[in-house]
């Protein structure tokens, strides 16, 4: 029998998942930017942020989470099974059972929207009209989860046959249409931009997810697919699918959860004569919404070109092919991520600055979402590597480990938030470590566990990675530094066009040193990423 061939992640794929998630992390950039310029980081924002954040946090949970890694995890091996017809009608299956589900949650959704709200602020710790306000609009958006629910699905169709440009482009669409139809909605509401036009950016949230879902169907129609409604739910595949998602909804909430509580303790930052102050809940969202960039870019990128090769390995029993695979992806995971983190860690004010820093966002809420960013990124090359990591133990059906481990993520993120915040009184930049240390503590028992139950990862190969990135790091840092000491020092007061040029000015040439000096160093998958653009621009280095 011939031996098995080392699996690699394609970095063609991963380039092109990464450049289509760029512009969909730009575009919610912008959004987020649009949103702060318009209402601050103050009252109104913090209102819609939190009604968002339920809906949302479902996305994650269910569509982008346990939805769409237990169906691509069996659609995947249904087709290196079965074939794609048999692939076809168990989507069929699943789609109908999606959308029939995802509806009478949007209903109890809205029917209990004062409850649900009534929890997240702390247990009523907000006044009443903002506490009336947060629930309309919570009850305006709660159809999102079944747009995005019904998306996550078509996407997972499409990168189960290898197609990932169009899926991964489809949140742009999202982006746009919350900003085009928010805008829009909320000028015609209201002019000035108060209270009453915050439910023209619950509308615009909405177009948004209808955006996201319909963007993909020419790309479905053209791998084959046409629906039809198909209400055998009994269906052996239709089983698998629910009982992979059990496990992994609890699996994929260790991150979301966290943060969902965090928002619970944000909503009750006091200041120093204990008053509840507005303004910690946008800070963090803001915050987070940054380390997401780098996240999407790379982490989910790369998880997302992993799972359907992982599953496919896998389901065939070709398992040298499988952990080679996972240990390659965690290695671009790290080379990609690590550096990001540094750099977002020295530069958190600059960038806040330029990207949020105008209309009502003032240089005080540019500090506080700083902080906050500063203790976020520690934990980014944990959480990106969970995003690889976690579906793959569903393609070995050891889809409990993942459950168990977040279960016990979720008890120290609630443990640690309460030490940091009344005890070493953090404040909200507390909440932001607490979710770095979980990320970190979750990566760290997930790789344990893998290595044990599929084998070794190339454990010393990962290792060997890091070691060589200690330089390519330092010389990265120490360009990062001199940008803040030369351009944005204490009392700099440079002209809009002057910070951006700047900002990227510094981020361009500390890339340049690291992947240069890393090349240098002989890192292999920055070669794997330098071989990409030869074959792609006939180019020799």
């Amino acid at each position: 029998m011939a031996e098995a061939q080392p699996q690699r992640v394609s970095t063609r794929a991963t380039g092109v998942v990464g450049i289509a998630v760029l512009c969909s992390r730009v575009l919610g950039l912008i959004r987020e930017q649009v949103f702060a310029g318009l209402f601050g980081a103050g009252r109104n924002l913090d209102a819609f942020l939190i009604a968002f954040r339920v809906p949302n946090l479902l996305r994650d949970l269910f569509a982008e989470g346990a939805l769409s890694t237990a169906f691509i995890t069996t659609f995947s091996k249904k087709i290196a099974t079965e074939g794609d017809e048999s692939a076809w009608r168990l989507g069929n299956k699943v789609a109908t059972l999606t959308a029939f589900f995802m509806s009478a949650v949007t209903l109890l959704g809205i029917i209990f929207a004062p409850q649900i709200i009534y929890v997240m602020t702390g247990f009523g710790g907000w006044s009443p009209d903002k506490t009336a306000t947060t629930i309309l609009l919570t009850r305006i958006m709660w159809p999102f989860i079944l747009l995005v629910s019904l998306a996550a699905l078509v996407m997972g169709m499409l990168n189960a046959k290898n197609i990932f440009g169009p899926p991964a482009m489809a949140s742009s669409y999202f982006n746009l249409g919350s900003i085009i139809g928010g805008v829009a909605f909320g000028y015609w509401l209201d002019p000035h931009f108060g209270t009453r036009s915050l439910i023209g950016l619950s509308i615009g949230t909405l177009i948004g997810g209808l955006w996201q879902l319909t963007a993909q169907f020419p790309s479905l129609r053209h791998v084959g697919y046409r629906y039809h409604p198909d209400f055998q739910w009994r269906d052996q595949g239709v089983q698998t699918v629910l009982t992979l998602m059990g496990p992994a909804v609890i699996a994929a909430s260790a991150v979301q959860v966290n943060v969902l509580v965090n928002s619970g303790f944000a909503a009750r930052v006091t200041d120093a004569a204990g008053h509840v102050i507005d303004g910690p809940v946008s800070w963090l969202n803001i915050a987070f919404r940054l380390m997401q960039l780098p996240l999407g870019i790379f982490g989910v990128a790369i998880g997302t070109v992993t799972l359907p090769l992982v599953s496919r390995t896998a389901a065939l029993g070709d398992m040298a092919g499988f952990r080679s695979a996972l240990a390659h992806a965690m290695r671009l995971v790290m080379l990609l991520t690590i550096p990001a983190a540094v750099g977002l860690i020295l530069l958190a004010e600059p960038i806040i600055s330029v990207i949020y820093q105008h209309g009502r966002f003032t240089t005080e809420a540019t500090r506080q979402t700083a902080a906050a960013l500063r203790f976020y990124a520690i934990g980014l090359a944990a959480y990106s590597a969970v995003k690889v990591l976690a579906p793959a133990f569903y393609a070995i059906d050891r889809r409990y480990l993942p459950m168990m481990v977040s279960i016990f993520s979720i008890l120290v993120n609630v443990a640690l938030n309460w030490f940091f915040m009344f005890k070493l009184g953090l404040g909200h930049r507390g909440l932001a470590l607490a979710v770095s240390l979980v990320a970190i503590i979750n990566f760290s028992l997930l790789y344990i566990m893998m290595r044990k139950y599929a084998g070794p990862l190339e454990t010393g190969a990962l290792f060997g990675l890091l070691a060589k990135l200690l330089i390519p790091l330092a010389l990265l840092a120490g360009v990062c530094w001199l940008g803040l000491e030369t351009m944005f020092y204490p009392g700099a007061h440079l002209p809009a066009w002057q910070k951006v040029f700047a900002v990227l000015l510094v981020i361009g040439v500390a890339a340049v040193v690291f992947f240069g000096s890393a090349f240098l160093f002989r890192v292999n998958e920055v070669r794997d990423i330098v071989d990409l653009f030869r074959r792609r621009f006939g180019r020799s280095v």
